[in-house]
């Protein structure tokens, strides 16, 4: 009776690490941004898998000072967009999108910076065992452009 406890007790064991660990080896979840220049926390957002592609929203902001209120509002919009998301709420807002998995890599998609409406190539890559991830956004060639670093919140 102690060994079949025991062997049931292992086997939810091994289940459950290999369910954490399939967790991390895919973009999405829950993620905590950070700006590559300030290095501080910007907004929470989540990334979900449609058909083998993904995409992104933003469900929160993070760290707003009274002046980035006062400058663009409680609730601020994309004021500088283009098309459909032109004035729209930024927190909500689909702003990657058309990203699929590419070796060890997800790219060929697109990804929105809310500040200045401009719209970049994008490519996502895990790090540190999928607890993090590299998105490196760029125009023309991947060697140039910015990178960011984010969380895994969940």
């Amino acid at each position: 009776m102690k060994l079949a406890v025991r062997l049931t007790f292992a086997a939810g064991l091994l289940l459950a690490a290999g369910t954490a660990l399939a967790a991390t080896d895919t973009p999405a979840g829950t993620w905590k941004t950070i700006d590559d220049t300030t290095h501080q926390p910007k907004s929470i957002v989540q990334i979900t898998e449609h058909n083998g592609e993904y995409q992104a929203k933003i469900v929160q902001l993070l760290n707003r000072t009274p002046e980035d209120v006062a400058r663009d509002g409680e609730h601020p919009v994309c004021a500088k967009c283009d098309g459909e998301r032109k004035n729209q709420p930024i927190v909500g807002m689909t702003f990657m999108w058309g990203v699929s998995k590419d070796g060890d890599e997800w790219s060929g998609g697109r990804i929105l910076d809310p500040k200045n409406g401009k719209v970049y190539k994008v490519k996502l890559k895990l790090v540190d065992g999928g607890r993090k991830l590299d998105v490196h956004g760029y125009i023309g060639f991947a060697l140039l452009g910015r990178s960011q670093v984010w969380e895994r919140q969940d």
